[in-house]
């Protein structure tokens, strides 16, 4: 670590002069790598754009320390400690899906190999073209068709028997205009007559938006 910190504080008169062949390559194929995944794929499907400080600023942090780290000698006791000080990143203050999570961890990931990359740019976009398209096989409807959830509170207490499912499924088909092929029943309040429920269901791209609005207004 001391070894970094001179690193960093030692006045160089070179100015750029001194950086590595390729780190303004590797630096864009990492930024547009991103760009695409969160833009064209995360937020087509989700239209969530909460989190997209978090996944800029994240990828480009530890894009920025991990080359700095490269560029010095370290013990491997160090490497290890700024390893266990990432791993234990956590957001307490606001629950993460795992999907969210999921995307986190790629961006964190594409970083990191964006800076320690030692081939040429061409194979560093092989790489992160890779993985975008893995992505995109999964989150897409390529593969399997994708499955989405939601836990709703539902009124009628009297169709979550098991020999009525048919009628469970067709009434919240209605009211939420969603595709619903199953369901599971979180909890029953009979004082209140209401059962919470998660309800799983298939939906194209182009209609999971609009869909959304319908099922949010079983959770009021």
């Amino acid at each position: 670590m001391t070894l970094l910190l001179q690193h960093l504080s030692t006045p160089d008169s070179s100015g750029f002069a001194n950086l590595p062949d390729g780190v303004f390559t590797r630096l864009g194929l990492d930024l547009f790598t991103v760009v695409v995944l969160i833009r064209l794929v995360y937020y087509r499907i989700y239209r969530k754009t909460d989190l997209f400080l978090t996944f800029f600023t994240f990828n480009l942090i530890i894009f920025l320390i991990t080359f700095l780290l490269n560029q010095v000698q370290m013990s491997i006791g160090a490497a290890f400690g700024l390893f266990a000080v990432f791993s234990m990143l956590r957001y307490r203050t606001e629950g993460l899906s795992a999907k969210d999570m999921t995307y986190l961890f790629v961006v964190i990931a594409v970083g990191l190999i964006s800076a320690v990359s030692q081939g040429s740019g061409y194979q560093l976009a092989i790489i992160n073209g890779l993985i975008l398209l893995c992505v995109q096989l999964l989150e897409g409807n390529w593969l399997f068709r994708r499955e989405f959830s939601k836990t709703v509170f539902y009124d009628r207490v009297d169709l979550i028997v098991p020999g009525r499912r048919p009628d469970l499924l067709l009434d919240l088909e209605n009211r939420t205009g969603l595709d619903i092929h199953r369901v599971d029943i979180q909890g029953i309040d009979f004082l209140k007559d209401s059962a919470q429920i998660t309800i799983y269901y298939y939906q194209d791209d182009a209609k999971h938006e609009s869909v959304q609005k319908a099922a949010a207004s079983l959770l009021r």
